[in-house]
């Protein structure tokens, strides 16, 4: 057996974190943020270690370093901060620290009265070294220290082993004994901050007209944008905006067969007028996109398009490129299936075709199309039935050239499928949170999503409805159900949305019994929809939406926690800000019809309060404001008109 290669690197380190499916994976995090590294670093023997993190952006290939302190147990930690988009690199370094343990004997040995002379010698030299590494001031400081040392006093080498200014300059200047290096390079990718905290609106631009009976366009979705930026939403989602398709095109209520005068659905992509990289001539051109774009970001607004990686059958890549596309054994291309649901105006690519890298180039082209076009949001349309090495392929390939982008899943499927395409490069992703209703089930879920290794790299964005989804809740709840679906969304999440008008007017009847489709879904055909509608949840949205803005608690969700309360039908959870400095308190009544009481119990030790005094909570929805006093609290939710409290939580009266 031979001799190992670095036999003189005596330090070990292991368990780094965060560290994701062993440096195969970036963390995220958003520009400005803090990131904690800890780690496991020991040694052989009684030596001091030290321990830094080296971190640089990679587009740099100077690293930089901080120093990491011990904890306990050989557990030490450390902090750096991420100041640019892009990639980043980080790992841990260590060594025998040659100073650091002279300075302690030193100190020992002189509380024990013992002779120091030779250990005098053994410092002075350490402190050469390093003066001849150093420069400037830092080097005549040394030279002084060095012989204090060697010849001075007892009480002045004390002096040295306790200074902090040596210690500093000697931490600068000192060459590593035989660093050990940690085996990987880890990665982090920042994004901004958007990417944390962002609510959005979806509307089809088909049905933005202001009077019935005509196709909306683009332009109608301009003139709509001061009233969504009135709502304080941050992003504008469209459904695809391309040529629809005509052959097998689907009718009113997803009927198999289309009247000759309706509208299909835009998800069928592609036909005569072009495929993804066109526009619906009845929606615009592309001066009226550029033009909503534009006027988008003066209402500090962006535009978010669906891209969706399928073809109508009239698309023309089906004739252009057939090869990929699947067969069915009679020579037909394989149309898209779940059974039992068929969609016979949809073709799905095949990703295993023998011309699989010109389909992937051709696929990515669609994204960089629409961001030459100032598109730097993207929905994306079923991810999960696409190849994950695509996705890695693609999204990294876009984020390295364009940092700032972000990308919604739309992948309701089993979570370690989730969880693997938000680690590929998905910025957000939709949840199953419109699912979870119970206390318990909402408490679990945002336990997982926001405590565990999955916050590292998983960013949920929770939607109470899409135009996929109409909860037997929202069904059957009434006013109250959409009041406290968006208010628990708008909370447990710091990034969330709504299928905008639907929610907004309270639409709420499903196609057909146990069915989560809409009746006359805007899906397959033109809506109009009265903004002016006096029962319109806008206000409420507003309110939520600037209540949000206000409170950086609410805009992370690193400070969820949930507190007991002795009644089921209410969910209480707290959040606070990064820095720890603001708390907001939520209570929500889960019931639609009954008025809901009990007594919340609340950590005042950990938030600094004083069990014994009184402290203030206000609400920001009705502006009422409670005296509290002690960790146990009584609580009283109606349906109507507020089924929750967003509460400011300050110490005293004031």
């Amino acid at each position: 057996m031979s001799l190992p290669e670095h036999g003189q690197c005596r330090v070990v380190i292991e368990r780094v974190t965060p560290e994701i499916d062993a440096g195969r994976f970036a963390i995220k995090r958003i520009v400005g943020d803090v990131v904690t590294v800890e780690a496991d670093v020991f040694a052989d023997g009684h030596d001091e270690l030290s321990v830094e993190i080296d971190y640089r952006p990679v587009v740099a290939t100077v690293w930089q370093s901080t120093r990491m302190t011990p904890l306990s147990n050989d557990r030490w930690a450390g902090r750096f901060r991420v100041e640019h988009l892009g990639e980043y690199r980080y790992t841990v370094r260590a060594w025998i620290d040659r100073f650091r343990s002279w300075r302690r004997d030193l100190i020992k040995r002189l509380d024990a009265g013992q002779d120091v002379q030779v250990d005098a010698q053994t410092g002075a030299k350490l402190i050469a070294l390093a003066e001849d590494r150093a420069s400037g001031a830092d080097r005549e400081m040394l030279a002084d220290w060095q012989q204090r040392v060697l010849s001075g006093a007892n009480d002045e080498r004390r002096q040295a082993a306790t200074d902090v200014g040596l210690l500093q300059l000697m931490d600068r200047w000192s060459e590593p004994s035989f660093p050990t290096r940690y085996e990987r390079e880890l990665r982090i990718t920042v994004d901004r901050e958007r990417a944390r905290f962002s609510a959005w609106y979806e509307l089809f631009p088909r049905s933005a007209a202001k009077e019935p009976g005509r196709h909306g366009t683009l332009k109608d979705v301009t003139e709509r944008l001061p009233e969504i930026a009135a709502m304080e939403f941050d992003v504008v989602y469209l459904p695809p905006i391309h040529p629809i398709g005509r052959v097998h095109r689907k009718g009113r209520n997803n009927a198999v067969a289309a009247a000759t005068d309706e509208v299909g659905c835009p998800w069928a992509i592609g036909a005569m007028e072009g495929g993804h990289k066109s526009i619906l001539p009845e929606l615009g051109t592309f001066a009226d996109f550029e033009n909503l774009v534009s006027q988008a970001r003066s209402h500090q607004l962006e535009i978010a398009l669906d891209i969706a990686f399928q073809c109508a059958p009239d698309h023309p890549y089906v004739a252009e490129h057939p090869e990929w596309f699947r067969k069915r054994p009679d020579g037909t291309v394989q149309y898209a299936e779940n059974p039992p649901k068929k969609y016979q105006d949809i073709y799905p690519f095949d990703f295993e075709c023998a011309d699989w890298p010109a389909l992937w180039t051709e696929l990515k082209s669609i994204f960089e199309f629409w961001i030459d076009r100032g598109v730097r949001t993207f929905r994306v349309d079923n991810p999960h039935t696409k190849p994950f090495p695509f996705w890695e392929w693609c999204l990294g390939d876009l984020k390295r050239q364009h940092p700032d982008l972000i990308f919604l899943a739309e992948a309701f499927t089993r979570p370690k499928v989730m969880y693997r395409l938000a680690k590929l490069g998905f910025t957000q992703s939709y949840t199953y949170f419109a699912w979870r209703q119970s206390a318990r089930d909402l408490t679990e879920y945002c336990t997982e999503l926001t405590q565990t290794a999955v916050a590292e790299y998983f960013q949920p964005n929770f939607w109470p409805n899409t135009p996929d989804i109409l909860t037997a809740e929202l069904q059957t709840g009434g006013r109250p159900a959409f009041v406290r679906r968006l208010i628990l969304a708008a909370t447990l999440s710091s990034s969330y949305g709504v299928y905008g008008p639907p929610f907004e007017h309270l639409w709420s009847v499903a196609r057909e019994p146990d069915s989560e489709e809409y009746l006359d879904s805007e899906k397959f055909e033109i809506q109009h929809h009265d903004w002016q509608r006096p029962d319109s949840l806008q206000t409420l949205i507003a309110m939520v939406n600037r209540i949000r803005r206000e409170h950086p608690a609410l805009q992370t969700n690193g400070g969820l926690r949930f507190h007991p309360v002795d009644n089921e039908r209410l969910l209480c959870f707290s959040k606070s800000s990064v820095a720890g400095d603001q708390r907001v308190l939520i209570v929500v009544n889960l019931d639609n019809e009954i008025t809901q009481a009990g007594f919340v119990n609340l950590p005042l030790q950990e938030w600094g309060l004083d069990a014994t005094r009184p402290f203030a909570v206000h609400d920001r929805l009705t502006d009422a404001r409670y005296e509290w006093r002690g960790p146990r609290n009584y609580v009283e939710l109606h349906p109507h008109p507020w089924p929750a409290h967003i509460l400011e939580v300050r110490p005293g009266m004031g």
